[in-house]
């Protein structure tokens, strides 16, 4: 009987999961004693054994139940800001207003925060980043060459490649586009380094 009671409780576990995996909520006890065909006097019982044991807590209302899994999924994820958009291209007035949150795993980006833009334009087409694009932006004030940044000119910001005109002394933003030529700076500003990209696949 036991072993029953056990298979039963790692099965409200399963659905408590599963539920709000796939749809973004935990079920209700009348939810969980459909799934499993049970009472949901049996359910409650179930879900008060699963307190006492420390594998969920409850929050309250109808659908506050919390599992472990749950809990650890929700503290190792961040919301990270989309700031407007970005241009690849012609340089646009960087939008500071933050347009929504998109919640990512820590674990997908590692340490350091970030922001996202919105591509507009192709000049970065080369690099796998198309208009459209959401392109993901870890804050830094500083990038080695090569690196793709977003750089501040004259309060507009730009999405390019990084290198050092050394000869002249001079900062050159590579587009990413065999039509558009090299721009060069006495100075930028960089507000960070583009590290991964978000498309749709048609």
């Amino acid at each position: 009987m036991r072993s029953k009671n056990q298979e039963l409780m790692n099965k409200i576990v399963e659905f408590i999961d599963n539920q709000y995996s796939s749809i973004g909520r935990t079920p209700t006890i009348r939810e969980i004693a459909t799934e499993l065909n049970i009472s949901k006097s049996s359910v409650g019982n179930y879900l008060n054994t699963l307190i006492d044991k420390g594998l969920i807590t409850n929050s309250g209302g109808s659908r506050g139940i919390i599992t472990n899994k749950m809990s650890k999924s929700k503290t190792n994820i961040v919301q990270i800001p989309i700031v407007g958009s970005i241009a690849c291209g012609v340089p646009l007035f960087a939008e500071e207003n933050i347009e929504s949150y998109l919640p990512i795993s820590k674990d997908f980006l590692g340490s350091g925060n970030y922001f996202i833009l919105k591509a507009n334009g192709n000049s970065m087409i080369n690099a796998g980043i198309c208009n459209g694009d959401y392109v993901i932006v870890r804050q830094q004030e500083t990038a080695d060459e090569g690196q793709i940044i977003v750089a501040l000119l004259d309060d507009e910001a730009t999405l390019k490649r990084y290198y050092l005109d050394k000869v002249n002394k001079k900062v050159r933003l590579h587009p990413e586009n065999n039509r558009m030529k090299d721009m060069f700076y006495d100075n930028v500003i960089i507000q960070g380094v583009a590290v991964k990209v978000i498309k749709d696949l048609i």
